[in-house]
């Protein structure tokens, strides 16, 4: 016997609108990062980091090395920060849309005390946001020394005391903080919700991830895309100007 992934009666989720040809991993589509602050910013528009003007659409000349100039359409860098991104993305998405079989359930005296047959979909995505918040931090203190930054990461490696300790020490706030700040302050009860019940799986607890919380993470996918990109462009600001102010 097979489940499927999505039942009829069940509300429509951000991906529905999705056109056929469209996977989870277009969350990244239509965002570039931004040639003057290095934030995250719409392809149209102005950026929200910085207010840098909406992109030009004429070609550049370029000149080659023999002297011809030649005609290039604009180019930008994609927003994601590397291909990994996409990765995350479409395997959660891969583990969603496939059908459950009984063989994916694991052989507990009742089904309710194993984990959902779809927990891998919170283990990805709290993977992938832990690799967010280190680009975040990154990107926030990239005019930091490198050895220093490294240290400091090494040093505050748990994910916990990064958004908190070391994100206080760095920006003088918490990641809770710059959510509520950046009008997302819904999307931090979530996340707390889901380290604390992928930290129960990971120690000895495995029913703490369910069908509930999968589905949950699911549905808030584009939420939590959304509510990264405006703090990550917050911090990347902040860098920008920092940087302005000790230039000569």
């Amino acid at each position: 016997m097979t489940e499927t992934s999505t039942a009829g009666s069940n509300p429509k989720m951000w991906f529905d609108s999705l056109s056929e040809d469209k996977s989870w991993a277009s969350l990244w589509n239509g965002y570039i990062i931004c040639g003057t602050c290095g934030g995250i910013r719409a392809v149209d528009g102005a950026c929200d980091a910085c207010g840098s003007p909406s992109l030009k659409d004429d070609p550049v000349r370029v000149k080659l090395a023999n002297g011809e100039e030649i005609q290039v359409p604009q180019a930008s860098m994609g927003a994601e920060g590397r291909y990994e991104d996409w990765v995350y993305l479409r395997m959660i998405e891969r583990e969603w849309k496939r059908p459950v079989h009984d063989s994916d359930r694991f052989p507990e005296p009742s089904t309710k005390e194993g984990p959902s047959p779809r927990a891998s979909i919170v283990i990805l995505f709290w993977s992938y946001f832990e690799t967010r918040i280190e680009r975040l931090l990154r990107a926030g203190l990239r005019n930091v020394p490198e050895r220093i930054l490294e240290d400091a990461l090494r040093r505050y490696s748990a994910i916990g005391t990064r958004m908190n300790d070391f994100y206080r020490i760095a920006f003088e706030s918490t990641y809770r903080d710059d959510l509520a700040a950046a009008g997302h302050g819904q999307i931090w009860p979530h996340i707390v919700m889901i380290q604390e019940h992928r930290n129960a799986f990971a120690h000895g607890n495995p029913s703490a991830i369910d069908d509930t919380l999968v589905r949950r993470t699911v549905e808030l996918l584009e939420a939590e895309h959304e509510s990264w990109i405006a703090v990550f462009n917050k911090r990347a600001a902040r860098s920008h100007n920092n940087q302005n102010q000790v230039s000569p």
